[in-house]
């Protein structure tokens, strides 16, 4: 089970000064392109579980994740997830033809087809998707993730830290928050739903 704080920063303007204030601390930036599947009958969605391919760098790294029955409650996300490293020419071409994602071997792919009965002969659609830029920030003993999530409707900022202790680490980053100045509200959102919904939350 992954368990993250997340925070939403109101706009560009927001999210330059948190980045500023903890330009000390920064450790890199991640670009990220996202893909999303599902079969023609919403076999994984039907029951709350979503198939991302995402690429870092480019084609640098690709990776293949299951997400399932996620929650977000007062600003914590929790979702059970599995991923696994995959081949970013694979990746890609399944991006082109999704109906390669049932022939590929993956675990992530053996586990939908052993537990969601999607075999061989049941194609995949690739949902679309969205790209994103991860500020990576080593804060207090925390990995302080600042996004900037671009959509065709708008781009989309936020914080998120993941954490064992989501309580604590919410109260810590309010706490810094409001000391420095920094609007936020909680996420209400996934990055997924709101692709989905065709527009930024109000």
């Amino acid at each position: 089970m992954d368990v993250e704080v997340k925070f939403r920063l109101q706009d560009a303007a927001v999210h330059r000064r948190l980045t500023t204030i903890l330009s000390p601390f920064r450790a890199g930036t991640l670009h990220q392109q996202n893909f999303f599947f599902d079969t023609p009958t919403n076999t994984l969605s039907s029951r709350l579980s979503l198939l991302r391919i995402s690429f870092h760098e480019e084609e640098a790294r690709c990776i293949i994740s299951l997400k399932s029955k996620p929650t977000l409650v007062d600003g914590v996300c929790r979702v059970e997830k599995d991923k696994e490293e995959f081949d970013p020419c694979i990746g890609r071409a399944c991006v082109e033809d999704p109906a390669r994602l049932a022939r590929i071997e993956s675990s992530i792919m053996k586990r939908i087809r052993d537990e969601f009965g999607v075999g061989e002969g049941v194609s995949f659609v690739c949902l679309g998707g969205f790209e994103n830029k991860k500020t990576d920030f080593h804060w207090k003993n925390l990995r302080v993730e600042v996004d900037e999530t671009r959509y065709e409707f708008g781009t989309y900022y936020e914080i998120e830290c993941e954490s064992e202790d989501p309580d604590g680490v919410k109260k810590l980053l309010e706490d810094f928050l409001k000391e420095n100045g920094i609007p936020y509200s909680y996420s209400k959102m996934t990055k997924f739903d709101i692709y989905k919904s065709g527009e930024l939350p109000k």
